[in-house]
Parts: C-alpha cells; sequence; structure tokens
C-alpha cells in the first residue's frame, strides 16, 4: 500500500516540476494548456497505478490534481481532467464507475465554485484552503462508500486513515511548491521591473532637459512663423503639424521627468485626499467631452508621507486612461479611497473596452501601451510612483466590460 501510494505522490509532482523546469519564467496561455496535459497525464498514471482491498475496492491519488486545477482553474481549465478522468475510468471498466462518474461530476459542479474565494487569498491561506477542501472531499468520498459495503473490514478503516493523511500531506507539498513557483515569478518580475525603472530615473533627469531646451526654442520660432502675413496657407498647415508634433515630444519629455528622484520639496504627510480632488477637478472637463461621469467616495483617514507632484500624476494617468477606456459609448469612472488593515486602498472602476490577461501581464512595462498613441510610459509612471511608497497594483479586467485597478499603499 505504502509503495503504491508514493508512486502516485511521483506522478503528481510531476506536473510540478516539470512547470519549474520549463514554464517558470513564461506562462502564456498555451503554456496553461499544456499544464492541463500534464496533469491529465498524471491523473491518468494514478489511475493506471491504484491499489485494491480484498473486498474489491480500488483506491488512488486521481482527484488531488483535478481538485487543485479545479481551484485555480475554475470550470475551463478543469473541463479537460473531468472528461479525461471519466473516459480513462470507463476504459478500465469493473466496478464503481458510475460511482466514479457520480462523485467526480459533484467535485466538478462545486469545487470551482470556490474558484474566485480561493484566488482572492494569500498564498498561505490558499494552502490551508486548498487543504480544506481536500480533506472535506475526501471525507465525503468515504462516506458515500460506507454505503456500497454492508462488511467494512479493518482493512477499510486502515485504508481510510492513510487516505486521509496522505492525501493532507501531497496537497501541503503540492501547494507549497505551487506557491514558491507564484512567489518567484513575481520577486523576479519585481526585481526585474525596479531595475528598468532604476536605469531610466537614471537617465531622465539628465537628458529630458537637454532635449526640453531646443524644443521650447523650436517651438517658439515656429509660433512665430505662423503669425507671418506673407506664408500661405499650405505652409501655416505645416507649422501647424511640426508644433502638435512639438507638443507630443514635450509630453514625452515631461513623462520621462517624472521618473527622476523625488525632490524633498514635494514630500507632504497626508491621505491623499488633496491630491484625488485635486485630479477630479481638472479631469472633469476631460471627461464631459468624453461622456463619461466621474464619481469618487472617500472615507481613507489613514496618511502616508509620499512626492506630492509625482502622486497627483500617478492618477491622472490612471483616471485618463480610464476615462479614454470608455470614450466610445461613455461610461462612470468610480475611485473609492479607503483603508483597511492599516492599508491605504484605492479602487478605480471603469466599464470600458477592458483588456486581455496578456495585456496586463504587460502594463507598467517601459514603451508598451494598448493605445495607437501611447508610449507606456505613463503607466511606467504609475507603478514606479506606487512602488517608492512601498504599495503594490492588482488588476482585474473583462474584455467589453471593464478594468479595475486596486492599489493597496501600506502606512
Amino acid at each position: 500500500m505504502i509503495e503504491t501510494l508514493l508512486l502516485n505522490v511521483l506522478f503528481l509532482l510531476f506536473p510540478v516540476l516539470i512547470a519549474v523546469m520549463f514554464f517558470e519564467n513564461k506562462l502564456t496561455k498555451s503554456n496553461k494548456y499544456i499544464l492541463i496535459l500534464l496533469a491529465s497525464i498524471a491523473l491518468i498514471f494514478c489511475m493506471a497505478f491504484p491499489f485494491t482491498l480484498e473486498l474489491g475496492f480500488i483506491f488512488d491519488l486521481r482527484y488531488i490534481p483535478f481538485i487543485i486545477v479545479a481551484l485555480f482553474g475554475s470550470y475551463k481549465m478543469v473541463l479537460p481532467l473531468y472528461l479525461v478522468l471519466n473516459s480513462y475510468r470507463f476504459f478500465i471498466g469493473g466496478e464503481g464507475i458510475y460511482q466514479s462518474l457520480m462523485f467526480s461530476t459533484v467535485i466538478f459542479i462545486v469545487v470551482p465554485l470556490l474558484s474566485k474565494r480561493f484566488m482572492q487569498q494569500s498564498a498561505k491561506n490558499r494552502i490551508l484552503y486548498a487543504v480544506g477542501v481536500t480533506f472535506l472531499v475526501t471525507a465525503f468520498y468515504f462516506f458515500t462508500l460506507c454505503f456500497n459495503y454492508s462488511d467494512l473490514t479493518s482493512e477499510f478503516w486502515t485504508l481510510t486513515v492513510y487516505a486521509f493523511v496522505i492525501h493532507i500531506i501531497v496537497v501541503c507539498i503540492i501547494m507549497s511548491l505551487i506557491e514558491k513557483v507564484i512567489s518567484n515569478v513575481k520577486t523576479r518580475d519585481l526585481y526585474f521591473q525596479s531595475e528598468r525603472l532604476k536605469d531610466i530615473s537614471d537617465l531622465s533627469a539628465s537628458i529630458a532637459h537637454e532635449i526640453r531646451n531646443p524644443l521650447t526654442v523650436t517651438n517658439g520660432f515656429l509660433q512665430l512663423l505662423q503669425e507671418s502675413k506673407t506664408m500661405t496657407s499650405e505652409d501655416k498647415s505645416y507649422i501647424e503639424f511640426s508644433l502638435k508634433e512639438l507638443e507630443r515630444a514635450e509630453k514625452i519629455v515631461s513623462d520621462f521627468l517624472t521618473f527622476s528622484k523625488p525632490q524633498s520639496a514635494n514630500m507632504v504627510y497626508a491621505n491623499l485626499k488633496d491630491e484625488i480632488m485635486y485630479v477630479e477637478n481638472i479631469m472633469r472637463p476631460y471627461s464631459k467631452m468624453n461622456q463619461v461621469g466621474i464619481q469618487v467616495c472617500f472615507t481613507n483617514s489613514l496618511k502616508k508621507k509620499y512626492d506630492e507632484n509625482q502622486m497627483r500624476q500617478c492618477f491622472i494617468n490612471l483616471f485618463k486612461n480610464g476615462i479614454e477606456a470608455m470614450k466610445d459609448n461613455g461610461g462612470t469612472l468610480s475611485i473609492d479611497v479607503a483603508e483597511h488593515n492599516k492599508n491605504i486602498v484605492i479602487k478605480i472602476e471603469d466599464n470600458g473596452i477592458g483588456m486581455t490577461s496578456e495585456e496586463i501581464s504587460q502594463l507598467g512595462k517601459p514603451y508598451y501601451s494598448t493605445k495607437k498613441e501611447g508610449t507606456g510610459l505613463g503607466m511606467l509612471m504609475v507603478y514606479n510612483t506606487i512602488s517608492n511608497v512601498k504599495g503594490k497594483i492588482d488588476v482585474e479586467s473583462i474584455v467589453g466590460k471593464g478594468t479595475t485597478f486596486l492599489i493597496t499603499i501600506p502606512v
């Protein structure tokens, strides 16, 4: 029995080890399907090498990958495993086929319902959550088996004890490895992000000022030329185009300047209310022009030290992006600033065009933008500003329904 259980454990560790070796650096949509395939293979091997009791009962650890994938991936990802599990079970044949079908169907329907709440937990709580779900599923499994056998031998009860212990231990090990992989990916991304921000910060202040001076001079001469009465309308149109391009170049330079190190004169100790109200007032004309309403709810009393200018620019970029996401059909930009567990929590929500998971993963990277004329420096500045105050940004978005930015700043 022990040898067979250990062999099942080895099969279950196989997908996690493969993910660490080959897919830790880049978890794309296609790679997710590969991980589902690996989980399916592990599930099949567990079913192919079970152990059988004298009373005819067959047992293995097939439901562990099924439960974990259901918690992480909801219905869309667990459906292939559900089909593989039952198809292979029918292929094996023997007694208990329909009981297995009914039990796996119950898990398939119930467990993914817990996925959203599961994903909102911290890493430690997700491990405990998965253990709790596995314990309840195993208890329900053996409870239903009691009605299939009139004589429950000591072998059955020994198996029950082993099953509970092994399921809990294996789930703890696998979930710990998964959370470690997730933590490593996040840590590496934060490191690369901080290195990029550092490089830009070092270059921006020295380069941007040198570029701005000739831009200002050129802009002034072009405006003087535009007032000339001897120029044709065609020549003036060329100057107008040139002025627009200079204005755009000036905006890019300004974006670069926001990455320079905060000046002590700009540092304040406040609860962000003045910054939110200031940005709301200056963005209202732009929102009305795009038929977008702005709703602000401010209940925060916690204070934090931050660079006033950078924080205002951060909110301007976020508000502007939210408004532009709704400019075609209109909508409402909702801003909620509250406090929770000694954290300032800022929720900025729109009902615009939304983003895909791939687009969300690219946010904050230099020169990446979802807009045709965007430079990507605006969101890079947002991530840099929030990083300076030791905060974090979580993004949730559904294409066609909207995007939510959840900013958590510890005090």
